[in-house]
């Protein structure tokens, strides 16, 4: 599928301060803007495929996108839903490794490219960014260590209302708007079990649906359900 492109002025980037880029100085933000290139994608599109070799990394500046590794018999196994203003791509990029997983866009998006010469180039010479990046790639090493433990430990309804959690982190005052497959996929179980889990968080009063949309109606108790920690 093709993408169309479509030009973002990093000046004018409405979640640009919640980036790798947001302690950049004006001078910074007009470089990032002469060396990024910006594309539109439609829902379902994949940003990059688990094998091969980066080329840069992607930010996003609007919409959403799931992070996934693959099983042997296809199943997708995800492991991050990334928001606008986040940078994905860059391990594998720094590590100088083909990608671990797979990308792709969980509604139409409009992402940001930076090739990996030029963001290593700043990464030289912009300290706040190295900062920004050291800080994100901890946060993220604590986020995976959560992750496996959760996949170990927890039961399934246990994950479903974490995953419910950050999820609401993820889509702020909007309901959790993801296809039951896909939750599913990030929970780490199988649909069936993941709707009817779904109607009993409901018929507790934990939360409401309407069609895919799930609303978080007690978000401390939920928390509480999911093990007391966030």
């Amino acid at each position: 599928m093709e993408k169309s492109h479509k030009h973002v002025n990093c000046q004018d980037c409405a979640v640009r301060s919640n980036s790798l880029f947001g302690h950049f100085t004006a001078e910074e933000i007009g470089d990032l803007d002469q060396h990024k290139s910006c594309s539109f994608y439609k829902k379902n599109q994949t940003i990059f495929v688990e094998g091969s070799f980066p080329r840069g990394v992607f930010c996003l500046n609007r919409g959403k996108a799931k992070v996934y590794a693959l099983g042997d018999e296809g199943k997708e196994q995800i492991v991050h839903i990334a928001k606008a203003g986040e940078v994905i791509g860059f391990r594998a990029m720094l590590s100088g490794e083909p990608y671990k997983l797979s990308a792709s866009t969980l509604e139409d998006s409009n992402i940001c490219f930076v090739s990996k010469d030029d963001f290593l180039n700043m990464l030289d010479n912009i300290p706040s960014l190295r900062n920004s990046l050291i800080q994100e790639l901890s946060k993220e090493l604590g986020e995976r260590a959560i992750f496996i433990t959760n996949l170990a430990q927890k039961t399934v309804r246990e994950r479903l209302a974490y995953s419910l959690i950050i999820l609401s982190d993820v889509y702020g005052e909007e309901p959790i708007n993801l296809s039951r497959e896909d939750l599913a996929n990030f929970v780490g179980t199988a649909t069936e079990t993941l709707i009817r889990l779904l109607k009993e968080l409901k018929e507790d009063g934990y939360i409401d649906t309407q069609t895919r949309k799930i609303f978080i109606l007690k978000r401390e108790e939920l928390l509480q359900l999911a093990g007391g920690h966030r």
